[in-house]
Formats: structure tokens, C-alpha cells, sequence
């Protein structure tokens, strides 16, 4: 049977099904699937002073130990840009489609645009935690969101024991300063079923995706694991920041989470111990998403439909001097489409 050239892509960054995998539902339709895995790495000396100027080359990418090529790169605030060329799937795909009376295809160069700029999403603990300093807290996270120049995009959440979303994923900087000022102490704090709410919410869009949580505590009311939410944030792309006060890190437990779970994501734990404290974390994670690097690649064909580690490591001298940090791997996550388009993708198991 031969099918009809209409080309539907979906873009996933971070949702996975098999690698370039081509469905035909009947005489119509030709429907392709092609994943891209995107990684937000930053590269530090040993004093932790960020290394720039790196070049795609300088990076050497395996995902379960095979060798993966980089599809694009962008360093800060800097636009991807392919670095696979005419090897791309999206250009093959689109020069076999060259000639189709009939198509919808984004051209390779759109691709690139897709994955530019960062949203960040700022999740503040409003709980019973938060009673003493509260206003230092909100003028912490205000200046923050001031400082986020790079970013394309900010939304404000709060939590207590259930998530309020008081700001959108927005461009203007005064609806989420708006936001800030808004939030009202709560009651108990279940951190990790708004984390993972969050996290969800953050893996809808394209690109360079951030959470940054403030915490004043331990979690008390959550049903969710933190490993469940970890696991998460690591398939769908999503790096966590963790600004918790000295009230968190004096319960062992927490402390040991927050420190895995950004360490697992490519983010990082900050233990303040005083509101400047607060203010130096905060002003650490916006110099950390200026230096980052954007690196992606299409996997290769792999069997495995579970979790793939991921290690990323850098060529020759370099690799001895400086330090990497990224996520680790992700889990294939279910794919899902709406208007009754119906996916080419291997059976997975839902988070």
C-alpha cells in the first residue's frame, strides 16, 4: 500500500518513543515520529569557576554506552544551531519529502529555533514552615526574577498543601512579580506532590526547561515519592534547583533528597542560613543558567525500553581538568496525542 506524502512531525524533546520510527494508518496518512534528547550541561574547573567558549566537538555524548552524535548546541543565551547538517532526521525526512504535492513539515532550520531560550519555573513553600522571614523570602525570589534576563519565559507557583499557580508561563516580568507579592502563609507543606505538578507542567513546552524551588522544610503531607518526581524530571528534560534554608537541612533526610534529586536532574542543592544567603543562592542559579551549555541528540536505535544512562564527557586534556554536570538518564515516557492521531511508538510503562 502505498501511502499518501502527508508528513506529520512531532517534536518531542524529552518524550520518547522509538527513534524515527515511521507509522502508515492507511492510504492517507504518513506519520513520523522523531525524538530529540536535550541536555542542559555546565562544565566548571576545579574551583567551580564556569568554562566557556567549549565547542560541540569538545563533547562526547553515550547513552547506554553507545555513541551518540550531537544534533545541536548552543552555549547561554545563545540560539541552538545544528551541527548535524544534512545527517539530520528532520533534513532527511524533509528532503525525501521534497517533492510531495501534499505535506506540512517544519524545514531543518526551524528545528533549531524550537530549542533557543529557557523557561523558568519558580516554586515558592508557602506552609506553616514559612512564617518568620516570609517578606525577606518573597524579596529574594522578586530580585531573582528581576535578574532572569536570559530567560524567555517565568511562572510563579506556591505551595502549602495544595500547588496555587498564581502566574503562568509568561514573558511579562510584572504579572509574575504580582504573583510574588500575593502569596499568604499556609498550612502543611507537601512539597513533592507540588514539585511533581510542577515538573509536569514544565515537560509541555520545547527547549531549556527550569525549576527553581524555594523551600523553608521538610515535606509532611505529600503522597508522592521524591524518587518518583526525580525520575521524572530526569526523563522529561527538566532540571531542579533546590533553595532551602538552614531550617530544612537540620533534618538529615531532607537534606540527602534535595542534594539527589538536583544533583540527579543537572541542578543544584543551596542551604541558606540567612536571607542574604537567600539572595546569594538565588543570584548562584541565575549566573548557573547564563553559563549552561544546550547540547541534543537523536538516539540510536537501542532496545532498551526502560531507563538509559546518559554520560556526557569531555575529549582529551580537558576531560582531566573540568567538571560536567547533567542528568544522568531518563525512562521512555508513554506518548500521547490528541485528535485521535495514534503514536508509532514501543509499549512504555507510565511514571
Amino acid at each position: 500500500m502505498r501511502c499518501k506524502s502527508f508528513l506529520s512531525f512531532f517534536i518531542l524533546l524529552g518524550l520518547f518513543s522509538s527513534s524515527g520510527k515511521i507509522e502508515c494508518q492507511d492510504d492517507s496518512s504518513l506519520r513520523i515520529v522523531v525524538n530529540m534528547v536535550q541536555l542542559n550541561v555546565a562544565v566548571t574547573d576545579k574551583n567551580g569557576n564556569y568554562i566557556t567558549g567549549l565547542h560541540p566537538d569538545d563533547f562526547v555524548i553515550t547513552e547506554d554506552g553507545i555513541s551518540e552524535k550531537l544534533a545541536t548546541f548552543a552555549e547561554g543565551n545563545a540560539p541552538a544551531r545544528s551541527v548535524l547538517g544534512s545527517e539530520s532526521p528532520h533534513a532527511q525526512i524533509a528532503a525525501a519529502a521534497d517533492h510531495s504535492a501534499d505535506h506540512a513539515a517544519d524545514s531543518p532550520q526551524t528545528f533549531s529555533s524550537l530549542i533557543a531560550g529557557s523557561d523558568v519555573f519558580i516554586l515558592f513553600d508557602t506552609s506553616n514552615y514559612m512564617y518568620r522571614d516570609f517578606v525577606f523570602a518573597e524579596d529574594a525570589i522578586s530580585e531573582f526574577v528581576h535578574s532572569l534576563e536570559s530567560a524567555d519565559k517565568i511562572a510563579f507557583y506556591s505551595y502549602s498543601r495544595d500547588l496555587s499557580r498564581a502566574a503562568s508561563l509568561t514573558s511579562d516580568r510584572v504579572q509574575v512579580l504580582r504573583g510574588v507579592r500575593s502569596t499568604v502563609a499556609g498550612d502543611s507543606a507537601a512539597l513533592y506532590n507540588a514539585l511533581l505538578l510542577t515538573v509536569k507542567d514544565a515537560a509541555q513546552y520545547t527547549g531549556r526547561r527550569i525549576v527553581v524551588v524555594f523551600s523553608n522544610g521538610p515535606d509532611n503531607s505529600s503522597v508522592v515519592p521524591p524518587e518518583d518526581v526525580a525520575e521524572l524530571a530526569q526523563s522529561t528534560g527538566v532540571s531542579i534547583y533546590m533553595i532551602s534554608t538552614q531550617e530544612a537541612k537540620l533534618e538529615p533526610v531532607s537534606t540527602a533528597v534535595f542534594e539527589r534529586m538536583t544533583a540527579a536532574t543537572g541542578g543544584k542543592a543551596y542551604f541558606a542560613k540567612s536571607w542574604k544567603d537567600e539572595r546569594r543562592a538565588f543570584a548562584s542559579v541565575q549566573d548557573d543558567l547564563a553559563h549552561l551549555y544546550l547540547l541534543s541528540y537523536y538516539p540510536k536505535a537501542n532496545p532498551n525500553a526502560g531507563w538509559r544512562a546518559i554520560t556526557v564527557k569531555l575529549v582529551g586534556e580537558k576531560a582531566q581538568k573540568y567538571k560536567v554536570r547533567t542528568r544522568n538518564g531518563y525512562r521512555l515516557q508513554p506518548i500521547r496525542f490528541s485528535s485521535g492521531l495514534r503514536a508509532a511508538a514501543p509499549d512504555t510503562k507510565p511514571q
